[in-house]
């Protein structure tokens, strides 16, 4: 399967950001059980994060998406890129 890069901006306080961060943390667990091998983080500096999986293609990748709680709460900008790896495991 193709790996997927959500890279995202927080648009709203940190209060309400948060708000939302246990739904998005079980709808990420939800994409490892289902085998998208899905990781997500913030940046250290904060503002912002990324969440890397797998899915069949960009429309499955766009649904997945679409299906996150900070996405459907509109708590980030982000922008959907297939990264194609070129070394690695």
């Amino acid at each position: 399967m193709p790996w997927f890069v959500k890279i995202e901006t927080g648009i709203v306080p940190k209060v309400e950001f948060d708000r939302y961060i246990p739904a998005h943390k079980a709808y990420v667990q939800g994409l490892i059980d289902r085998g998208h091998h899905a990781k997500t983080g913030y940046w250290a500096e904060r503002g912002g994060g990324m969440m890397l999986f797998e899915a069949d293609s960009l429309t499955e990748a766009e649904r997945i998406i679409a299906a996150d709680p900070l996405v459907q709460n509109h708590c980030i900008t982000y922008q959907l890129h297939e990264w194609r790896i070129v070394m690695g495991e």
